[in-house]
């Protein structure tokens, strides 16, 4: 009788490299859960919410309540859950799975009340002092809080509090769609603002944080963090004001479908005020002048009905979408403004798998706020577990916009995930699986982690080098089966049936091996690399199968090296579990255009090289101990650059969230003419050199260039300050004296734009 294997491989396995140089001890897979510019116009910061100074008294009826919340067919209930209300007492169900029965019920996420160790029973001498035992302030834990919103949108901060200080802290800046911009997207001043605000912040007490300075040209933004971090606090009291229900200011809230965004004001419990704004695809908000007829009837229906009935309004007829949409996103600012949000998830992006076949599987990449779904995007990956794109199957293709659409419109709230978003006709298998896998990330956010260290259910591993696939069955933490699988030389999967008698043997042995001792299996003699490429897959399946959700996001990520006049060194890195499975290296010219052959010889013949190397050696650090090929040095040591710049893309949550990498970059116009090198120090573009190709991408000479072309290099290389912001480092606009020089500068401000998005984290 085949042994189970007892899924007790320890998270350090699971995350360590695995390209065929595991040495790991016998596998076990208990993995700990991990718990998880210059503005226009500055603001004076928000009144921190006052602390309590003793326990406080029975809790008064609030004069604005938080009313249920809706859904797109009924209204959602006032604090979303999964699937029972949490109380103090009770524990909160867990995310129902779809592999299997529901596990254990976890913790309830609402704080107890702080309770007194006594002094240790000892006989005292008689100098001994009475020992004093403080209360226990502040609730361990991650806390998500936003600050005040305006136009632009508001700042956040999401701050793990240990012992009453922020041990870890992630600074947002959202857009008004509530979800985290990249840093470059912000005003400029922001840019250097996130990594001093964090370190002003780190390790701070609630006191310390709220007295720490802000940063200036920031100003509006650092007092908004400070806020954010200071109702952080606050939502952690482990005995709160029960007089307070919302924290007073204004709180901004979005529908899933981004159709509306609402502030609500409170003052001292009250709902003081609501405004209505519309969105448009982009998710910024469409000023009022530019409202179509439509819109502006349908403001001025909606805004003095939420402000009367929150999200009890009832919709007016013919506007019943608006209402519905609107109402969700009153829901979600009144939850911002809650105080004591029950939540039973921790904001944040979190991604996950469903039902692994022999074709493939599904993937769902989300966000989470307030316990409901504000982004998602679905992937078909094939049985290499890459992402088949646009080359799956039609059907498939087809169904994931209104797929992301149903999801986004009725399995916002987890609360109701048991009415399963309808699968698309002609795609049924792959919708059932991204139902799947977005309730899968939904568990990976739980605040109390369900039981178990793994989901039930079918998940496939593939090595980095994609030779073997396994499908492993997984239940109750134990993998009860595993379906061992070759691929070709060709890439493509080798039916059973089609296996020699030698490669049958080789499953044969693998299965077994694999069942009985996990990656801790005797390798086959002579067949060692396929050994270790079986024990590699086993750790990948188990690593999707996992609730803990990784450093890195899955998916192809460009970077670049450092540049120089000649042209500069790419890398398009796919990342799968924080590992390398793929990787394409190129040298490209000054107009960024692969130069292939025409390279230097040294550079052509030393890719292939760093292509296999980067690869066996499978992660970022890895990489970066691999050794330069002789006589592509520089190359080689750009490369590896370009490498650790896609993984400082693909991080989950930013190591040092900056707007751009430090180093040189390039970037061309769109007719390939004009070339513009950008420096960046610190974080800031500070200096640009302008150089003007020809047809085939070389460079012109000086003597070559016209009055116009010489004015804009001029220009733009003579205000390069070499320390501080570029003049044309920030939102670039052209310029010149004449025709010619503002057609000539458009080209040039192309090629910065480049230069920068090149450059961009």
């Amino acid at each position: 009788m085949k042994k189970l294997i007892s899924l007790t491989v320890s998270a350090a396995i699971l995350l360590a490299p695995f390209a065929y140089t595991l040495n790991v001890p016998a596998i076990n897979l208990k993995v700990d859960a991990v718990s998880a510019a210059s503005e226009e116009a500055d603001a004076p910061a928000a009144k921190p919410t006052a602390k309590p100074t003793a326990k406080p008294a029975a809790t008064p009826k609030a004069t604005a309540k938080p009313v249920a919340t809706p859904k797109p067919t009924a209204k959602p209930t006032a604090t979303p859950k999964p699937t029972a209300k949490p109380t103090a007492t009770a524990k909160p169900a867990a995310t129902p799975k779809a592999t299997a029965a529901p596990v254990a019920t976890p913790k309830a996420t609402a704080a107890p009340a702080a309770t007194v160790v006594p002094a240790e029973t000892v006989k005292p001498v008689a100098t001994a002092k009475p020992v004093t035992v403080n209360e226990n302030v502040y609730q361990d834990g991650v806390y998500v809080a936003y600050g005040d919103a305006y136009s632009k949108g508001t700042e956040g901060a999401k701050i793990e509090i240990k012992d009453g200080k922020i041990t870890s802290i992630e600074l947002l800046r959202t857009s008004p769609k509530l979800i985290d911009r990249d840093a470059r997207n912000n005003y400029s001043a922001l840019w250097q603002a996130y990594g001093l605000m964090k370190d002003r912040l780190l390790g701070k007490t609630r006191d310390g944080a709220a007295a720490v300075d802000a940063v200036s040209g920031a100003t509006r933004s650092s007092n908004g963090w400070k806020l954010s971090v200071d109702r952080a606090f606050e939502r952690a009291l482990t005995v709160k004001d029960t007089n307070a229900v919302y924290f007073d200011g204004v709180h901004m809230g979005v529908d899933p479908t981004g159709k509306y965004s609402v502030f609500a004001t409170y003052e001292s419990n009250k709902l003081t005020d609501v405004k209505v704004y519309p969105m448009n695809s982009a998710g910024d908000f469409i000023e009022e002048k530019a409202y179509t007829a439509e819109q502006a009837a349908a403001v001025a229906a909606i805004a003095p009905a939420l402000l009367a009935k929150g999200t009890e309004a009832q919709p007016v007829a013919g506007l019943e979408a608006d209402f519905i949409a609107a109402i969700n996103a009153f829901w979600d600012a009144e939850q911002n403004a809650i105080i004591n949000n029950t939540s039973a998830y921790v904001d944040g992006f979190y991604s996950s798998y469903g039902t692994a076949r022999s074709v493939g599987v599904e993937r769902a990449d989300i966000v989470i706020r307030n316990g409901k779904l504000v982004d998602v995007k679905l992937f078909r990956l094939g049985n290499n577990l890459i992402d088949r794109g646009a080359t799956a199957y039609a059907e498939v293709v087809k169904a994931n916009a209104p797929m992301t659409a149903k999801l986004l419109a009725n399995g916002s709230y987890i609360a109701n995930y048991d009415e399963k978003v309808d699968g698309i006709s002609g795609a049924t298998e792959s919708s059932h699986s991204w139902n799947q896998a977005v309730e899968r990330a939904f568990e990976k956010a739980l605040k109390v982690p369900a039981e178990g260290q793994y989901f039930d259910g079918k998940f496939a591993g593939v090595d980095n080098q994609s030779k073997v696939l396994l499908l492993v069955d997984v239940d109750a933490d134990a993998v009860t089966g595993i379906k061992v699988s070759l691929f070709g030389a060709d890439g493509k999967l080798i039916a059973d049936d089609k296996l020699s008698a030698e490669q049958k043997g080789w499953v044969a042995t693998l299965t077994s091996g694999l069942l009985e001792k996990g990656v801790q299996m005797a390798d086959i003699t002579g067949q060692e690399a396929l050994s270790a490429a079986a024990k590699a897959a086993l750790t990948d399946a188990l690593t999707n199968a996992s609730k803990v959700q990784g450093t890195y996001k899955d998916g192809t990520f460009t970077a670049f090296g450092d540049a120089y006049d000649k042209g500069t060194n790419r890398a398009d890195v796919t990342l799968r579990n924080g590992k390398i499975v793929n990787v394409a290296l190129y040298r490209v010219g000054m107009n960024l255009v692969d130069r292939g052959n025409a390279a230097y010889p040294e550079v052509v013949k030393a890719i292939p090289q760093l292509t296999a190397s980067f690869l066996a050696a499978g992660t970022r650090e890895g990489v970066q101990e691999v050794d330069a090929v002789s006589g592509a040095t520089s190359s080689s040591v750009a490369l590896k650059t370009a490498v650790d710049r896609a993984y400082g893309k693909a991080e989950v949550v930013e190591a040092n969230k900056a707007a751009y990498f430090d180093g040189i970059f390039i970037g061309v116009s769109a007719d390939k003419l004009v070339n513009v090198m950008v420096n960046v120090e610190y974080g800031v573009p500070v200096k640009m050199l302008v150089y003007y190709l020809d047809k085939n991408g070389s460079v012109r000479t000086i003597n070559q260039l016209t009055d116009a072309e010489l004015a804009v290099k001029g220009e733009i290389e003579s205000t390069s300050t070499g320390y501080s912001l570029h003049k044309y480092g920030y939102r670039p606009a052209a310029f010149g004296k004449n025709d010619a020089e503002k057609e000539i500068s458009a080209k040039a401000v192309e090629a910065i734009k480049s230069a920068l998005e090149s450059a961009g984290k």
